[in-house]
């Protein structure tokens, strides 16, 4: 099978996002893009979804860190697209519920090639460190767009936005990593009735 890998750039007069991708990974990442907070949950994601991830980045945060995240959201999406490529072989759909102490987040998602995003996170506080909590959703809605899925994240319980926000990215790793994988009985199959994704 071939490496199933993606490298992205993306640069505006706001933004400059250098982003690498690797699928069939083992956790490894590097991670900067001037928000800390941003910087652990993108950590997370690589962790746990087993994705190698690489990203440099950095924008006009001195303003308002909103371009920077949104930006990060389309790009890494971007790369997820081009990593999978026409999606043959893969099982497509993935879901995880993660408990991170008092806080339990659903996400389930497909990989059928038709953007959307739900996002149901209710944040009390205005911001996480230097991420404001408002951003987390625009993150997650340009993931969605770009990397062509369907993406449902829901709270089911909360009580700290810290964990919160990392109990989702954690269940958002664990869902890509099911939904990536290759199912050998499959044999290259685009997974559709369609037969195109």
């Amino acid at each position: 099978m071939p490496e199933r890998r993606a490298t992205v750039a993306r640069e505006t007069r706001e933004t400059k996002i250098s982003l690498e991708l690797a699928l069939d990974g083992s956790g490894r990442y590097q991670v900067r893009t001037g928000i800390g907070m941003l910087d652990h949950l993108l950590e997370q994601l690589a962790k746990h979804a087993l994705f190698d991830i690489t990203i440099e980045a950095s924008g006009d945060i001195e303003r308002d860190p909103h371009h920077l995240i949104e930006d990060l959201g389309l790009t890494l999406g971007r790369a997820l697209d081009q990593a999978l490529g026409e999606r043959r072989g893969i099982i497509r759909f993935g879901h995880a519920v993660v408990p991170m102490d008092e806080a339990l987040v659903l996400v389930a998602l497909d990989l059928g090639g038709r953007p959307y995003a739900a996002v149901d996170l209710k944040f009390e506080r205005e911001s996480i460190g230097e991420l404001p909590t408002e951003n987390i959703a625009h993150f997650l809605e340009g993931l969605a767009q770009e990397g062509r899925l369907n993406l449902h994240v829901r709270e089911l319980a909360g009580g700290n936005d810290h964990h919160r926000a990392e109990s989702a990215f954690k269940a958002l790793a664990r869902a890509l990593s099911a939904a990536v994988r290759v199912d050998e009985r499959l044999a290259g199959q685009v997974p559709s009735t369609k037969d195109v994704l």
